[in-house]
């Protein structure tokens, strides 16, 4: 776990941590995630795997802890071209694992696209129902 300098281009080969360490009652949400949290390990690695596939690319700011239990990321990305700005915190339980994760992008609309573009990689399943349909 260590600090980026800023615009130093980890890029997609980077790899989160916390994926192989979710706690048994993780939950994830963020800006682009409706109807409540995402639970379980296996949905938010779901989730935050099929996330990763869309974006374009991952220009890390910053990757490092803040407080006792707490992990940050900061970077920019694209999705179908459209540019995000995306945070990530996690918190740690007491055994080191990842407990909760929060990711918000912005700005809004490409958000919004975002939501969508996940929506239809998990189409079909349940867990389509936590992003936003199209026309929504």
């Amino acid at each position: 776990m260590s600090n980026t300098e800023s615009g130093n281009d980890q890029g997609l080969g980077y790899y989160p941590w916390w994926l192989d360490k979710p706690a048994d009652n993780v939950t994830g949400q963020g800006s682009f995630i409706d109807n409540g949290p995402i639970q379980g390990p296996e949905a938010v690695r779901a989730v935050v795997t099929a996330a990763r596939g869309l974006y374009e690319f991952q220009d890390f700011a910053y990757t490092g802890d803040y407080g006792d239990n707490g992990f940050i990321e900061e970077y920019r990305t694209q999705v179908k071209g459209e540019p995000l700005h995306v945070v990530v915190t996690v918190a740690r339980n007491a055994a080191g694992e990842c407990e909760k994760l929060v990711v918000n992008h912005r700005p809004r609309n490409a958000m919004l696209l975002f939501s969508r573009e996940m929506h239809r990689e998990f189409a079909g399943t349940s867990l389509a129902e936590h992003f936003l349909a199209d026309g929504s």
